[in-house]
């Protein structure tokens, strides 16, 4: 049986050879950092570099780890000239190397995980910024139905729907009774917003999982497609805000790091250039958005928590990840209370 960590390629490279023009090998591979949910890895030949994302190995949550959704979306998307990674093919034989995967196009530029930008002039980190909510606001505006994708999830009551899905993804990887999430479980459903539009929503818009040029502003890829659906935009709007009020911890926060004195926007100039090119005369109050996306992410953490006890977490970081778990709680539980319990 293959590790949780290598590929057999012995069986691997042939797949590879059959299904992309062009491949030939030897190949050698390593794993990306990261990647908790669905293990990455690099693919290197001496024709050129792909990307291989697979299932987890072992039993999993049900839709969990969904590989032939993403890379269906990723096939969607990438004629229209959205920034996502060439797809190549997608591999359903679990006898290949164990699991369910895809192979796609290494994009070839920078992927930035501290939202502080530490390394960049003001200037830049204005820009940097303005391309990833620009990009977004693309994403939510791409005609769903256009590009075949009307099926791709139910077009009303996302967060019904969504909450739902996630205090049934907790129960089945609850591991103990934490009282601040059967609160959320009970406030959540019941205080639901209204659903206006309806978008092709990322489900995990945030700074590391994108790919910048190499010497530009832009995003040229948009990875980690894995909880991707038809749903309400103001998920992925409000979850990518998330960044505004989360402390500096050489991730995605940047909470006291904004103004003119760093170039890093405003919430308040995030949302505007949102509503612009949305087409949107405002958001509305957004502490029971933050409260549901702590709360999916409690969830999220909460499956990293239960992977370590059966054994099958992928990464070694998954042990502090779900630490986490108490912390999300919490934070989502102070957000239902200002949303109004």
């Amino acid at each position: 049986m293959t590790s949780t960590q290598e590929l057999d390629t012995t069986k691997l490279v042939p797949w590879l050879e059959a299904h992309i023009p062009g491949f030939a090998g030897p190949l050698s591979y390593a794993k990306f950092p990261g990647g908790q949910s669905n293990p990455t890895y690099r693919l290197d030949t001496p024709g050129g570099a792909y990307v291989l994302r697979r299932k987890p190995f072992g039993a999993l949550l049900p839709s969990a780890h969904a590989v032939d959704r993403e890379y269906r979306l990723i096939a969607a998307l990438h004629p229209s000239g959205f920034p996502v990674a060439r797809p190549y093919a997608l591999c359903s034989d679990e006898g290949v190397i164990g699991a369910m995967f895809y192979v796609m196009a290494l994009a070839d530029g920078r992927n930035l995980w501290d939202g502080t930008l530490p390394g960049s002039a003001p200037a830049e980190r204005t820009a940097l910024y303005e391309a990833m909510v620009d990009t977004l606001a693309a994403l939510h505006t791409i005609d769903y139905q256009a590009a075949s994708l009307a099926d791709y999830g139910k077009p009303g009551n996302y967060f019904a729907r969504q909450v739902e899905r996630w205090t049934r993804q907790y129960r089945a990887s609850e591991t103990e009774t934490m009282p601040e999430v059967e609160r959320l479980i009970d406030f959540l459903p019941r205080t639901l917003p209204p659903q206006t539009r309806t978008a092709i929503v990322h489900g995990d818009y945030r700074i590391d999982n994108l790919i910048f040029a190499p010497a530009a502003p832009q995003v040229i890829a948009v990875l980690d497609w894995e909880l991707s659906t038809l749903g309400d935009p103001l998920a992925d709007f409000s979850y990518f805000l998330m960044s505004w009020v989360t402390e500096p911890e050489g991730r995605s926060g940047v909470l006291g790091r904004t103004g003119a004195a760093t170039g890093i926007p405003t919430i308040e100039a995030m949302t505007e250039r949102y509503c612009r090119a949305t087409g949107r005369d405002g958001v509305p109050n957004l502490n029971w958005y933050f409260a549901y996306n702590l709360f999916r992410l409690t969830g999220i953490v909460q499956g990293i928590k239960k992977r370590i006890v059966d054994g099958t977490a992928s990464n070694a970081q998954a042990e502090a990840s779900a630490a986490q778990v108490y912390r999300l709680a919490s934070a989502s539980w102070h957000f239902a209370q200002m949303a109004g319990t």
